[in-house]
């Protein structure tokens, strides 16, 4: 897989938190839907550091073995 990812996150518009992170500002995911080279992911709490680009195939395979339980701790 070829590593990836934006230098800036902050200046990408249109960022969701995951609807797994929790109210209470711990750790918190964000993901930017529609983003034409992948799926970026950030650290909400350091939005300006940069956000790893996922290929969209692989970031949907993640959260499927996620949302069936195929991934072990």
């Amino acid at each position: 897989m070829t590593e990836r990812a934006t230098s800036n996150a902050a200046t990408l518009s249109g960022w969701r938190k995951s609807s797994y992170s929790g109210s209470e500002g711990g750790s918190c995911l964000e993901v930017l839907d529609s983003h034409p080279t992948g799926v970026p992911v950030r650290d909400s709490k350091v939005p300006e550091r940069s956000a790893l680009v996922f290929p969209s195939a692989d970031w949907t395979s993640f959260v499927a073995a996620i949302k069936d339980g195929s991934l072990s701790a």
